[in-house]
């Protein structure tokens, strides 16, 4: 008798379930088609994971068809709507006003960062001050000066002495780049570079990655529907593993800045806020503390190692390395050569002179776009958008895919032409719609840095190496490969030195 009960109990327990999930899907669509009239039009939505299964799919593919739907449409990430800007009209509209500059509350980036920090740290009192130190403190130190371009020559002679190790040798030069882009942020966050060979820097430059690769993956995504998988094992224990590693090694220069801190004579960004802190003790209203220094430091490390390093990279794979662009290397060489010599290393100063290389290096940023639906806004509050009520709280996002390659404002949308930077008399020129960088309160703030290291560093590796690609065959996927940055396949390379060469 007891186990016919339960027979029954479990046949029904089974049949409440199965009828529970059909009733929480069908009114899950119908919550989603009440709403579709009101928002911008967009591709159909699964309940419950919206557009994720096409995004984590077949990312670029997904981002390039989303602006059929008109200069605004609407993704859902999940349940939330997600209004996508694809216009560069629309983005100037949105992105200039402040109430477009929120951040969207991220549970895998809340669980490592306790909202802290600069980049995704809510609109507010908190994230003004910490940037607004974070960019005065930068240009003391340096940041839009002659001294930070002679730290970014100095350091391009080391990636140049590091690449030439292996001359003639196949190389994966993923190390080496990324290592001398961080060595630039790192002088002015820590004071010091860091060797090549030092293993435990290495060590943090390969846990950084992998955390960009392992926030912007599936695993990523499935944690911010259901952050409540943070309590079982998976990959997203990785992040954080990873995570406590890098805010560990930043703790560990705090502490050594605490012991030789002279407060007359600070020496980098660290001692500028430990004096900070100091000062605003008596503040009421300060947001300066040890736990947003350990944030805001690893913000600006994080971000000013991997998107510039990553471009490098996605330089050596589409210039370099490709038989079809051989071309573009040679005139950039001519070009350096001519006004340089093979001596002399670049200077800021040279860009009006190098055009075309000058235009090279921003069609490297339009071409290989590394982050091709921009860093996501939030609404701070409702607001209206050609004609749209946008409700407080709307995640946004810019179609960099679709704003750098409208046939309206680009010469040749849909390949790799340096032209697409030059006028009619062949000198540079910046269309309107190049924001690599973002616009409005939100812009990037280590733009300025970004731009010295990209041209520097790219105009000094053409001047002095020869890059070709290896015999052995490497399939190459020019989407690349989605994390939260766009990053190219590994690939690798051979050096050559130009001055043994010619």
């Amino acid at each position: 008798m007891w186990t016919i009960l339960m027979k029954v109990d479990l046949t029904s327990v089974c049949l409440a379930l199965f009828l529970g999930l059909i009733f929480m899907v069908l009114f899950e669509i119908f919550r989603i088609n009440s709403c579709r009239g009101q928002i911008p039009p967009g591709p159909k939505p699964l309940p419950f994971l919206g557009v994720l299964p096409q995004l984590i799919k077949k990312p670029m593919e997904f981002i390039r068809s989303v602006s059929q739907y008109g200069e605004i449409s609407t993704m859902y990430i999940g349940r939330k709507p997600t209004i996508v800007l694809n216009t560069i009209q629309v983005t100037k509209e949105a992105l200039v006003q402040e109430a477009f500059s929120g951040r969207p509350s991220m549970p895998l980036i809340e669980w490592i960062t306790n909202g802290l920090g600069i980049i995704m740290a809510p609109f507010g009192h908190s994230w003004r001050q910490q940037r607004r130190f974070a960019l005065h403190t930068l240009r003391n130190f340096g940041l839009g000066k002659k001294s930070v371009e002679d730290r970014v020559l100095e350091e391009s002679r080391y990636l140049i002495a590091e690449m030439l190790k292996a001359e003639g040798k196949s190389m994966n030069p993923q190390h080496a780049i990324q290592n001398a882009v961080s060595n630039i942020i790192c002088s002015i966050v820590f004071g010091e570079r860091f060797d090549y060979d030092n293993k435990r820097f290495s060590y943090l430059l390969k846990i950084l990655n992998e955390n960009f690769m392992l926030a912007g993956s599936a695993a990523g995504q499935i944690f911010n529907l259901a952050p409540f998988i943070k309590h079982f094992p998976g990959p997203h224990q990785k992040v954080m593993q990873n995570a406590t590693e890098l805010l560990g090694f930043i703790r560990d220069e705090v502490k050594e800045h605490k012991e030789t801190l002279d407060p007359d004579s600070p020496r980098d960004f660290i001692d500028a806020y430990l004096l900070e802190i100091e000062k605003q003790k008596s503040n009421e209203g300060s947001t300066f503390h040890e736990e947003n220094m350990v944030m805001s430091t690893a913000d600006l490390f994080l971000a000013g190692t991997d998107t510039t390093s990553t471009t490098i990279r996605w330089v050596q794979m589409l210039l370099f390395s490709t038989s079809l662009l051989s071309h573009n290397t040679e005139r950039c060489h001519e070009e350096i050569v001519r006004v340089l010599g093979y001596d002399r290393l670049p200077s800021m100063n040279d860009r009006d002179k190098l055009p075309y290389t000058y235009a090279t290096v921003h069609e490297i940023q339009r071409y290989a776009n590394i982050v091709p639906l921009g860093v996501i806004h939030e609404t701070i509050r409702p607001t209206k958008l050609r004609g749209y009520d946008i409700p407080q709280g709307t995640m946004i996002t810019t179609n960099l895919v679709a704003i750098f390659s409208d046939k309206e404002h680009w010469k040749h949308p849909d390949a790799f032409n340096p032209e697409n930077f030059l006028d009619e008399n062949g000198n540079f020129f910046k269309p309107e719609s190049f924001i690599a960088f973002s616009l409005g309160p939100r812009v990037c703030l280590g733009e300025t840095l970004a731009r010295t290291e990209l041209f520097l560093y790219i105009t000094s590796l053409l001047q002095q190496i020869q890059f070709s690609w290896p015999p052995e065959p490497q399939s190459i996927d020019m989407d690349g490969i989605m994390g939260i940055v766009r990053y190219p396949q590994k690939f690798i390379i051979i050096c050559r030195s130009r001055d043994t060469k010619e």
